[in-house]
């Protein structure tokens, strides 16, 4: 369970769903470079909570200037509502480094998002609210897009983090890399606040220590 930070300055619980395994339908966004503020556009970031961003995924892409839905754009589409797995273009997640982008992804439904490359404060922020960024090769995309296209109905995919492996069930399985800090994170649901918990006792040692004064060094 991952910890933030509650109005007025004070702690409140966050819970954060613990990523184990996860089966889901895919929806396809085959674009490069997308950016956080794609994801989240700016007039939507005056909210102080990690709560209310999931309608506004998208904003601009899923809606024309004068409100109506813009039935041409990808997550609009059919086949990919109730998707729970984004398949994107290289670069996922540049520009600001707004972690409301994640936020609202989660909001929206989305687990885990596979791209061939993130950008690194966008990857981190995925990591720490329980939304699992998956790098695959630019060839491996490809032929989940593939698949996606020529699916008559949902595309499923199963993403295994305890084995880092992806597979559709129907021929296409990959692993995947990810660091053990990240995966542990991940697994058991936490943000950087809840790990670094995880240490409370070690920490607290370390603190009397050096109210003693007895110059023990903590080796961490």
């Amino acid at each position: 369970m991952g910890v933030g930070e509650g109005r007025g300055g004070g702690a409140r619980r966050v819970v954060i769903e613990p990523f184990v395994r996860h089966t889901g339908a895919v929806a396809a966004l085959p674009r490069a470079d997308v950016d956080t503020d794609q994801i989240i556009p700016k007039q939507f970031l005056k909210r102080v909570e990690r709560t209310g961003f999931g309608p506004a995924l998208f904003y601009d892409w899923r809606f024309r200037p004068d409100g109506s839905v813009n039935s041409g754009f990808e997550l609009n589409r059919p086949e990919a509502q109730g998707a729970t797995v984004l398949v994107a273009g290289a670069n996922f997640g540049c520009g600001s480094s707004r972690e409301h982008a994640v936020w609202a992804l989660r909001e929206y439904g989305f687990r885990a998002i596979l791209a061939p490359s993130f950008a690194d404060i966008f990857y981190a922020n995925c990591c720490q609210n329980g939304v699992l960024p998956v790098r695959l090769s630019s060839q491996e995309i490809v032929e989940l897009l593939r698949r996606h296209a020529a699916a008559s109905g949902a595309y499923r995919l199963s993403i295994d983090l305890v084995e880092q492996r992806v597979e559709d069930g129907a021929g296409f399985a990959a692993p995947f890399a990810i660091d053990a800090y990240r995966r542990e994170m991940l697994l058991h649901g936490l943000d950087e606040i809840g790990r670094t918990l995880l240490e409370e006792s070690r920490i607290v040692a370390f603190e009397r220590g050096r109210e003693r004064g007895d110059g023990r060094r903590e080796t961490w």
